[in-house]
């Protein structure tokens, strides 16, 4: 059993953008397993020999769980979310740094959620001075209870109905609120255009994709399809959308999706990757590998993405960054961790990935974000 609480603690993490999940900062793993991470070796790789697209890479957290880190527009900083005990947090918070100030071995960045409740999915706005994330703050301000381990090993997380989409300014000042109901409302993701924002909701009865003005304004439903629409980045010219999606096809698993979303919780450890126009017309399946395929991101060339999958794990546990042509061709493997590596995103200029790996984590439980610089290859 103490396999299943790591594999649901990593799991658990992968809640918003770029991933599923319910913010505990437990990743997309699997059920339970034979791999026991509690005696695993002790990891001081930061640079995989494989890993022939990045020249060198670097580490910038040192602790606790920081996932789901995004560059701001002119590249220069980092918004992400962590939940490193060594900072006094509870549960998962929003965080921003320079890059070139980075020293978050020694130093707490600065906070710009409020403390309370949990946050997910920050974005960087146009102009990189205001700051959009989701938070259940306007809840009873404490962390969101957690569901205990099903007694059948079916992994599932929680759709908290105070999540909420906010604005604030650096210095941790809300200056906006651009959703404001009872329900899900999260995962939101500016396009690099600077006009719209993407974002998962319950207010149909379902997990779908809408988007919005910058404004919070003009909301318009994207996807239809029954299952969880989730995890949405725009292409570099704005035009098209890439999510994760677990789209139940068989009596019994729709009757199970119903089920599980009554009660507020999603299982997504089925997931393939979806593109489509930002109107939500030309819908396609990228993938289709089996197990949970998630947490996709735009190549700057527009015509690749890069994305997060178990597939190649025969237990499910080890997650990989790889990459893949729109049309479904040409996969290719990037990372190389035994554990887990995910929440890929390319800096505006290419020549950047940050990610998240369980990498030189010492034994540890730890996530910590990784800068790699990009290099192409064949």
């Amino acid at each position: 059993m103490r396999n299943y609480f790591l594999i649901a603690y990593l799991f658990f993490m992968i809640t918003s953008c770029g991933a599923p999940g319910g913010q505990n900062h437990d990743h997309d793993h699997d059920h339970e397993h034979d791999h026991d991470h509690a005696h695993a070796e002790v990891k001081t790789t930061v640079h995989y020999e494989q890993e022939k697209n990045f020249s060198t890479v670097k580490q910038l957290t040192f602790g606790g769980d920081n996932a789901e880190a995004y560059f701001s527009f002119d590249d220069e900083m980092i918004v992400f979310q962590s939940n490193n005990p060594a900072w006094s947090l509870d549960c998962d918070q929003i965080f921003y740094t320079r890059l070139d100030e980075a020293k978050m071995d020694k130093e707490i960045p600065t906070m710009i959620s409020t403390g309370l409740g949990r946050t997910t999915c920050s974005y960087f706005m146009p102009g990189d001075s205001t700051i959009l994330f989701a938070s259940t703050h306007m809840g009873n301000g404490s962390c969101p209870h957690v569901p205990e381990p099903r007694e059948d090993g079916k992994y599932v997380w929680p759709i908290y109905e105070d999540y909420n989409i906010f604005v604030a300014d650096l210095k941790g000042n809300i200056i906006d609120t651009l959703t404001n109901r009872q329900g899900y409302d999260a995962e939101a993701t500016v396009s690099p255009k600077g006009d719209k924002i993407v974002f998962t909701s319950d207010r149909t009865g379902d997990l779908e994709l809408f988007t919005m003005d910058i404004d919070g304004s003009n909301v318009k439903q994207v996807t239809f399809g029954l299952g969880y629409d989730g995890g949405a980045f725009f292409s570099p010219d704005g035009t098209k959308l890439v999510f994760r999606s677990s789209r139940p096809q068989t009596p019994e698993e729709q009757n199970e999706y119903k089920e599980l979303l009554k009660q507020g919780l999603v299982m997504p450890t089925n997931m393939e990757i979806y593109v489509c126009n930002v109107d939500g017309s030309d819908l396609r399946q990228v993938t289709k590998l089996g197990k949970a395929n998630w947490a996709p991101y735009f190549h700057p060339s527009g015509e690749k993405l890069v994305f997060s999958s178990n597939h190649k794990s025969d237990r499910g546990y080890q997650f990989n960054i790889f990459m893949i042509n729109l049309d479904g061709t040409n996969l290719k493997q990037i990372t190389f961790d035994n554990t887990f590596d995910a929440f890929p995103m390319f800096s505006f200029d290419g020549k950047k990935l940050v990610f998240s790996s369980n990498r030189n984590n010492n034994g540890t439980k730890d996530t910590n974000i990784f800068l790699a610089d990009w290099t192409e290859t064949e």
